[in-house]
């Protein structure tokens, strides 16, 4: 038995195609094949909208879904960052509630995969139930170059912990100011054939820091009681300054990039052709009030992908909230160039593009509705939600 579907529009994870066209699944969701309607015989579903695969979340923190409200906006990464660390203490129930509410909303509107931060063994639990599938990013961080080998020990028994569950992990480092050499040193032994993230550029302050040692983020280290002594100024940008070892990596998701230029960019690509850029604007109007690069991103053909961030940074975990805002400040760039990013660029990145991504046959993607659209592909009130 066969499930068919039709809209106003299908879109193929590259592509979107008009009306008279069905996309046939079989009951468990795998891709049969798109027909032409005079080939689909009856028994055909209906729907006003865009029929789209499943959207990918390529960056989330889901383990801090409790934070919700509790960090206000436009206060800046630095001040974000400490009100990260103070709200971590909390009940594990309170967590585990938040957490499992998070997914339910991020499964609601049509998410089927997120690649995500974790600190923490806080998510197994809800990962282990298979609703979403996972790529969990088991983050590392510390500025004592004396505690790198703790530091690694404790992340690969995190990963372990997942990878014994079914769910595939990687160990990662935070961003570029938040790592030591040592500690750059022991997590490049473990990229191999995983994908990396790093939170990347996400003000100016931390390019400032690279290139003289200087600025804001020099309080903030002495805040932490953290003694810079073994820091050197390169007198690069962050992310090239780390690109050496970072460059290790089988396949990267730079976050947030808010702060990159076309010299960042094309060293990146240079020696990091698999990288892809991902864009959490939603995030960054919460933090910084700003906006990654789109329009230079695009200029130098990077690769795109989409994320939410997390509940602290954001007020929904929904990919298409972040399409509304990249829109209303690109308000040029084709819908079906961003459904890409947020379909097949982002399955891509996370290695599940032979089961997700796009309507081809064979994979099982889900079949998501994307509702509402304005004129001229307006997306202000749009929604979208799951039907398969």
């Amino acid at each position: 038995m066969y499930q068919k579907f039709q809209a106003t529009q299908i879109f193929t994870g590259t592509e979107l195609l008009e009306d008279q066209l069905v996309l046939i699944t079989d009951q468990k969701g795998t891709v049969e094949a798109i027909v032409g309607i005079e080939d689909a015989g009856e028994d055909i579903q209906n729907f006003e909208g865009i029929l789209s695969p499943g959207l990918i979340n390529a960056h989330c923190h889901l383990e801090l879904s409790h934070m919700k409200d509790m960090i206000p906006a436009k206060t800046g990464l630095q001040e974000f960052v400490k009100q990260i660390v103070s709200l971590r203490k909390v009940d594990d129930q309170v967590i585990a509630d938040a957490i499992e509410k998070a997914e339910d909303e991020m499964l609601a509107n049509g998410i089927v995969a997120v690649g995500d931060i974790s600190n923490t063994l806080d998510t197994l639990n809800q990962k282990i139930k298979n609703r979403i599938a996972y790529y969990t990013f088991v983050e590392l961080y510390d500025l004592d170059p004396e505690r790198a080998l703790d530091k690694i020990t404790a992340g690969i028994a995190i990963q372990k912990q997942y990878q014994n569950s079914g769910i595939r992990a990687s160990l990662v480092p935070h961003a570029p100011y938040s790592v030591t050499n040592s500690l750059w040193k022991l997590l490049a032994e473990h990229f191999g054939a995983h994908t990396i993230t790093m939170h990347n550029q996400e003000t100016l302050d931390e390019n400032e820091f690279f290139k003289t040692k200087s600025g804001s983020f020099l309080g903030m280290y002495e805040r932490t009681k953290v003694s810079l002594d073994f820091f050197k100024a390169t007198g690069l940008s962050s992310l090239q300054s780390v690109l050496p070892i970072f460059k290790n990596a089988a396949a990267s998701i730079l976050v947030h990039n808010s702060f990159t230029s076309v010299e960042d960019i094309q060293a990146v690509h240079a020696v990091m052709p698999n990288t892809s850029w991902c864009l959490c604007p939603n995030a960054n109007q919460y933090i910084e009030e700003a906006m990654p690069p789109i329009a230079l991103l695009r200029s130098q053909n990077a690769n795109i992908v989409v994320g939410t961030d997390s509940y602290a940074s954001n007020w929904s975990l929904n990919i298409v909230d972040e399409l509304k805002t990249i829109q209303k400040f690109n308000p040029t760039i084709p819908l079906a160039e961003m459904l890409t990013w947020a379909t097949l660029n982002g399955a891509t990145a996370l290695q599940m593009d032979k089961e997700l991504g796009s309507f081809e046959k064979g994979k099982k993607p889900g079949v998501i509705l994307i509702e509402n659209i304005g004129a001229e592909n307006n997306l202000s009130n749009v929604i979208s939600r799951r039907i398969k």
